[in-house]
């Protein structure tokens, strides 16, 4: 059994995940649905993904014993997540069936080999300088200039590992404090965007590919917290947005889901920022307001079934509820629009930031979806986390 071999895995097998988020326990939850069962390895004893799945391995993600145990219950295993052992799913790639393989994942785990292989596609990313010392720094933003954003190569999520350089007296601190990650630095020239958006693309071993709707992102500190569908933006940047996740996923050998997000210049430049190859917070949207959800997508993709229907079928926009907001989501149930989706994760801890659930509202428009979230006053105070 090769990776090379486009089989058929129907209901009734079983799906290993790397990995045991809430990623992991939604596409669980769908793949269920439709008959699979499912083993995780992760870690955290009870984590979300395990919840939903028939068994799992606990155990850290850079274990191959454990990983060969996970191959051993599996008849195909994906990912959940980019920030499981690469090493592991190569491993995993030449002793079981692994049909997203390790490539991408190696890929999209750096993110200096990410803007490389994008560039290298001929799609664009903001001018970036690769950084192994203060000199490095110092070239780098005499070549880009200020402001400029600086990043650890690898780790980092939600805003951390960065460093937005707003002036030169700052360098030597920046520097220091994200050299300590002990990896490479990049520098990205800054981009002056007025939005932000996201396609998550689908493709299946066959080589069918589907594409779902541009979601426009709002981001508080550095945290995704508000995707709006449809975007409110032309068609013709809707549809450029979705030709370049086309473009990433046929030219980078795709299989599964992958998030492409976007930066939306005012003169309608589009640049990809970041690249995530599975289901991604800003597709959650799709689990209500789409004819298949990303989830559904992702386990449809992986076992090489036909690929679902992408179509909206309303307007929806999708909240994140962090630790903070919890309680208060809770506390105000029964305020709920009656075409609001609730959706909790199931961790075990409550912290700030964390995050531990959605909403998605759907309306007859975005205008009315979002009047909601407003009229609920759960996201416009500071809300502490009940102990």
């Amino acid at each position: 059994m090769t990776n090379t071999d486009s089989k058929l895995i129907k209901p009734g097998s079983t799906i290993g995940i790397l990995g045991g988020g809430q990623l992991g326990r939604m596409i669980a939850l769908a793949g269920r649905a439709m008959g699979y069962r499912f083993v995780t390895m992760d870690p955290t004893e009870d984590a979300p993904c395990a919840q939903t799945a028939d068994r799992q391995i606990v155990a850290s993600y850079d274990d191959v014993k454990a990983a060969m145990q996970l191959a051993s219950h599996s008849d195909v295993i994906s990912y959940e997540f980019e920030n499981v052992d690469a090493q592991v799913a190569e491993v995993l790639e030449s002793q079981a069936y692994v049909p997203q393989g390790s490539r991408l994942l190696r890929i999209t785990q750096n993110r200096i080999r990410e803007k490389t292989a994008i560039r290298e596609i001929g799609i664009p990313v903001a001018p970036f300088c690769v950084v192994n010392s203060l000199e490095d720094l110092q070239a780098a933003v005499r070549e880009l200039g200020l402001p400029a954003v600086m990043k650890t190569a690898t780790g980092g999520y939600d805003g951390k590992g960065q460093w937005v350089l707003r002036s030169e007296a700052e360098l030597t601190e920046a520097y220091e404090t994200l050299a300590k990650a002990g990896t490479e630095l990049i520098v990205e020239q800054f981009i002056p965007f007025q939005l932000e958006l996201s396609v998550i693309a689908a493709r299946n071993p066959a080589g069918e590919l589907a594409v779902f709707p541009t979601a426009e992102n709002i981001h508080k500190e550095n945290i995704l917290h508000l995707s709006i569908v449809p975007a409110r933006v032309s068609d013709e940047v809707k549809k450029r947005a979705e030709e370049i996740a086309r473009t990433i996923v046929e030219k980078l050998d795709v299989v599964g889901l992958i998030a492409v997000e976007l930066f939306l210049t005012a003169d309608d430049q589009l640049y990809v920022n970041e690249l995530a190859p599975r289901p991604h917070n800003s597709g959650h949207y799709t689990m209500d307001a789409c004819v298949t959800s990303q989830f559904e997508q992702h386990v449809r993709a992986v076992c090489n079934l036909p690929l679902g229907s992408t179509e909206l079928l309303s307007p929806v926009v999708m909240v994140n509820i962090l630790g903070e907001h919890l309680q208060p989501v809770i506390d105000r149930i029964d305020k709920l629009p009656p075409t609001a989706k609730l959706h909790l994760y199931g961790k075990a801890e409550s912290k700030v930031k964390r995050k531990m659930g959605h909403i998605n509202v759907l309306a007859p428009t975005v205008e009315e979806a979002l009047a909601h979230i407003e009229e609920l006053e759960i996201w416009t105070h500071k809300t502490e986390v009940s102990s």
